[in-house]
């Protein structure tokens, strides 16, 4: 029987972490004054978190800013795996770039699992830490070599993976490949939590503290958005996307990717374990204890940020793989995360660039920010404090590009360039009068200009700009979540032109009325 997807879907995307930890969220102040510190973190995601805390520990005055909510961007909408089993990385990375480089990778992610364990274990968080093993299977012929190979290259580097013909699920494998003494939690009880013990170590914390600028001098000045300066000796980029688009020319190295997940109540018991499929379209999948009830969070449907016509149906894909196997009686939450993607699929962690002393990113995680967040918190540390971090070479920013990751780059170079030249040569019709039923959005052509135009449930038309102020791509709209969303280095604002994913960070011009619009439109835009 067909499932009745409308009747799942009809509620707005919320995420269950965000959801349910809102009662202990600790709100924190905006920065009003200028001030100085030894380090400031910019980006309140897992990531930054775990590297104030860590910087904290080791005496140095830290100041961590974040432009929203803290870990309300890519940690809070998670599948919260802490795993080192980062899909088939691992025969890659010996087959491009040595075993050395792919044993400092695999030792960074073993390293992190166990520390993330200490720290729970340190401060008493209560997370919903459950130990459980990761598991990728293919239901393909062709894949099972693929998978041998990965298991191969584990075993190699000393992971704890192991070969299996099967797994507990209604459907026949081919072959899957299981990694333990892996993990799941829930992010945010992690995150707002270490948040709080290193505000108790004498750490600060500013949260709707948008940076947009940095001087340098002597040391370095971070601008925000209100004109505050922040000078330190020690200035970290772990906004996801770096906002700051000077020297390292990351807008040509990151891409970003949507993927979604719907957390489904189903008749029929999860076996335990967390699971990914070696094939496309990716589906991943794992449990998830409430204080009620047990869900199942199946996630994949991924596309380039900004480049999906229906983003809705993304959410129906997934329900439509989980409905032969489950017989699902609610979808209580659906959400979609964004990732930042580098074309060796390896983050950058380090020097920002080559020629920049003292300053720092943590950028690239790809599907596996848990345990990439402490790796690369550990790793800054280490650079901050002793010079030198065992796993220097593998996450260099500057590090050389080989061929595949060459092939990569210039394939999504070319996308980026087709998006941003479509985008200008895009003729949507004419309207004069905005024909949009309320909770729809679309672009329109008015008074000669390319405009964003949506309705919400109350009648009220609102009117944007739809150039993106990152660096001139069109934007598209984004049906599921309601947001204008950038093809080309993945910026989204909110339908009144508020940022909510960088790396923009201008809001868009907006208007109610389509009237002053049109002056706006001849004028502004």
């Amino acid at each position: 029987m067909k499932l009745d997807q409308h009747k799942y879907l009809k509620l707005p995307p919320e995420s269950y972490w965000i959801t349910s930890t809102r009662e202990i969220a600790a709100e924190y102040p905006a920065l009003k004054e200028d001030i100085k510190t030894d380090v400031v973190i910019v980006g309140g995601g897992i990531a930054g978190i775990t590297c104030a805390y860590l910087l904290k520990k080791e005496g140095l005055s830290v100041i961590l800013l974040e432009a929203g909510m803290l870990a309300g961007g890519t940690t809070g909408h998670t599948t919260a795996k802490i795993t080192s089993q980062h899909h088939l990385l691992y025969h890659k990375l010996i087959k491009q770039l040595g075993t050395e480089l792919a044993q400092q990778y695999a030792n960074a992610n073993e390293t992190a699992l166990r520390e993330m364990k200490a720290l729970i274990d340190e401060l008493g968080i209560s997370c919903d830490y459950i130990p459980q093993p990761a598991i990728i299977y293919t239901e393909k012929d062709e894949k099972i070599s693929m998978l041998q190979d990965e298991m191969k290259a584990a075993e190699k580097l000393g992971l704890p993976a192991f070969y299996q013909d099967s797994i507990p699920f209604p459907f026949t494998v081919k072959g899957a490949l299981r990694f333990d003494q892996q993990a799941q939690f829930h992010p945010l009880k992690y995150s707002l939590n270490l948040a709080k013990a290193f505000v108790r170590g004498g750490g600060k914390i500013f949260e709707k503290t948008r940076a947009v600028e940095i001087e340098k001098d002597s040391a370095y000045t971070l601008i925000t958005e209100n004109g505050c300066r922040v000078d330190t000796d020690q200035l970290i980029i772990a906004t996801h996307y770096p906002f700051y688009n000077k020297h390292g020319m990351y807008f040509t190295r990151i891409y970003q990717e949507r993927s979604y997940v719907t957390a489904i109540k189903a008749t029929e018991q999860f076996p335990g374990g967390m699971y990914i499929n070696a094939e496309d379209p990716v589906r991943s999948l794992r449990s998830l204890k409430t204080d009620s009830e047990e869900l199942i969070l199946i996630g994949g449907a991924r596309h380039k940020a900004g480049q999906c016509d229906d983003t809705m149906k993304k959410y129906e894909e997934l329900l439509d793989f989980a409905t032969p196997y489950y017989s699902i009686s609610n979808v209580p939450f659906h959400w979609s995360a964004q990732d930042c993607m580098t074309m060796s699929g390896l983050p950058f962690v380090g020097n920002y660039a080559e020629d920049t002393p003292n300053l720092y990113i943590t950028t690239g995680f790809g599907k596996w920010g848990m345990t990439n967040s402490m790796a690369s918190a550990m790793l800054l540390r280490d650079l901050i404090i002793k010079g030198d971090s065992p796993w220097k070479e593998v996450y260099d920013p500057s590090r050389k590009t080989n061929v595949q990751t060459a092939v990569h780059y210039m394939a999504e170079n070319l996308n980026t360039a087709e998006k941003l030249i479509g985008g200008k040569l895009s003729s949507p019709p004419n309207e004069e009068e905005i024909d949009i039923a309320p909770g729809e959005g679309k672009v329109v052509t008015l008074y000669g200009k390319r405009a964003g135009a949506y309705r919400d449930d109350a009648g009220i038309l609102y009117i944007v700009n739809t150039t993106c102020t990152h660096m001139g791509c069109e934007l598209n709209w984004n049906s599921a979540e309601k947001t204008w969303d950038c093809p080309c280095h993945g910026s989204r604002f909110s339908f009144e032109g508020k940022i909510i994913e960088g790396p923009a960070v201008e809001p868009l011009t907006m208007e109610h009325d389509v009237h002053t619009i049109g002056k706006l439109l001849t004028e502004d835009f």
